[in-house]
């Protein structure tokens, strides 16, 4: 028999400052350093110079070791090269998802077209560990186009969710992740009700990228808010009101010890000294942007 999961945090996000760049960032936070496996979750919302040239805006080259950084494009064109030779636009209601292993260089820039057409990028970006075995396996990049995603219904038709990684009744998502995750990207045009039976012992959170949502047995949730659930209870109940779009992020506990600094995520302080020492001597490869 299904228990719904009771809510154990509720986090509004807050502003950083990212290198110029503000960013809305749901975790972590002084009072929820990480939910195991997920490290990190931020909200941007870009805006571009209109007569400047894509290859210079947004996010320019930096490396990555030792866990995935997946981006969900929420609106507008995501231009994504990395030093392994990929390169590639992930379009609205796409996802990019990159094991970034052993080490990695990339860049998140808009696409000239979006530039020329003024428009802006909306994604959330979420930074999800990876087991100390897989951690320093070769780097590798995948993207689903929007019309392969695997999608269901709930039983009023009324929301659509997307299953991005994992196993769903039926489905599979076409996602290879390091770990056992369930991801899923729920919409809905208006009041809808879906329920989502969810793994049992996954660490879980959802959150809210646009409109308000009511969670059964809790009540409203604002827009831009992440909720965290105990690991207790294996379903989900959310009410819409208006247009709404949600993820749903659930993990298997990797229960390792976790050093970061910055953009590595190893499982000891050595390590990260490696980390540092192998992207300066150029291990992580170069990227050159053209």
């Amino acid at each position: 028999m299904s228990t719904n999961k009771k809510v154990r945090a509720l986090i509004p996000v807050f502003t950083i400052d990212m290198g110029g760049i503000p960013i809305k960032q749901a975790l972590p936070t002084t009072k929820v350093n990480q939910v195991d496996p997920f490290l990190l979750l931020h909200h941007g919302k870009l805006k571009y110079r209109k007569h400047g040239k894509a290859i210079h805006q947004g996010i320019g080259p930096h490396p990555h070791r030792g866990f995935s950084p997946v981006t969900f494009i929420v609106n507008g064109e995501i231009h994504h090269r990395d030093s392994r030779g990929n390169n590639q636009i992930a379009k609205k209601g796409e996802v990019q998802w990159m094991h970034a292993g052993s080490g990695i260089i990339h860049s998140e820039r808009p696409s000239q077209k979006l530039v020329d057409q003024n428009e802006y990028n909306e994604f959330v970006q979420l930074w999800i560990n990876s087991p100390a075995a897989k951690k320093m396996q070769p780097p590798k990049y995948q993207y689903i186009p929007e019309d392969e995603i695997p999608k269901f219904h709930s039983g009023d038709n009324q929301v659509c969710t997307k299953l991005i990684a994992g196993t769903y009744g039926d489905l599979k998502g076409k996602i290879i992740a390091e770990s056992e995750l369930l991801i899923l990207w729920s919409t809905a045009n208006g009041p809808g009700k879906g329920t989502f039976d969810l793994p049992k012992g996954f660490s879980a959170m959802l959150y809210t990228i646009n409109g308000e949502i009511k969670l059964k047995n809790y009540g409203k949730v604002e827009k831009e808010c992440l909720v965290v659930f105990e690991n207790e209870g294996d379903q989900i109940t959310v009410e819409t009101m208006d247009a709404t779009e949600f993820l749903i992020l659930c993990g298997a506990p990797l229960n390792e010890k976790m050093v970061q600094q910055g953009p590595f995520v190893m499982n000891s302080e050595t390590e990260i000294l490696e980390a540092m020492r192998d992207y300066q001597m150029g291990k992580m490869g170069i990227l050159i942007e053209e």
